[in-house]
């Protein structure tokens, strides 16, 4: 098994990683009502979830229990989703609010722009999510053994 100061390293470098996601949503933030609530939630889970990630590092430095690193970790996933939850409630409001303004003033909505990528999107995630639950699901199986081996 990996020793926690490699894993802690290997946290560091995937928060380093991950500021293409993480400042974007700072600045959606900082932005404040200039920002649709939906997007603001969104940022916020965002920010949540790098957080965890980022908050697992000096615990794995620490030394700390693999009951409390997982405790943290699933409390900040379980907060990021619930904000990402409650960002996708609002951006339905928000889009039924713009059909129904649209249709007060009896015109025609703008047509939405879909990304001319979106199924190479989803061939990547149709891919991509089975293996992740796989290669998350393997870890599990060894660290398990290796508690039950001891």
């Amino acid at each position: 098994m990996l020793s926690p100061a490699v894993l802690a390293l290997g946290a560091t470098a995937l928060c380093a990683s991950g500021c293409v996601w993480y400042l974007p949503a700072a600045a959606d933030l900082r932005a404040g009502a200039d920002r649709p609530v939906s997007r603001r939630l969104g940022a916020a889970a965002c920010l949540t979830g790098w957080a965890t990630v980022a908050l697992s590092a000096p615990l794995l430095l620490a030394a700390a229990s693999w009951t409390t690193l997982g405790a943290v970790t699933g409390a900040g996933s379980a907060t990021a989703l619930l904000l990402a939850g409650l960002a996708r409630a609002h951006r339905a409001h928000e889009e039924r609010a713009t059909r129904r303004a649209w249709a007060a003033l009896r015109l025609r909505p703008p047509a939405r722009r879909w990304p001319a990528r979106t199924g190479l999107a989803r061939v990547f995630l149709w891919w991509f999510l089975p293996g992740y639950v796989l290669a998350a699901g393997a870890v599990a199986v060894l660290l398990i053994g290796e508690t039950v081996g001891r």
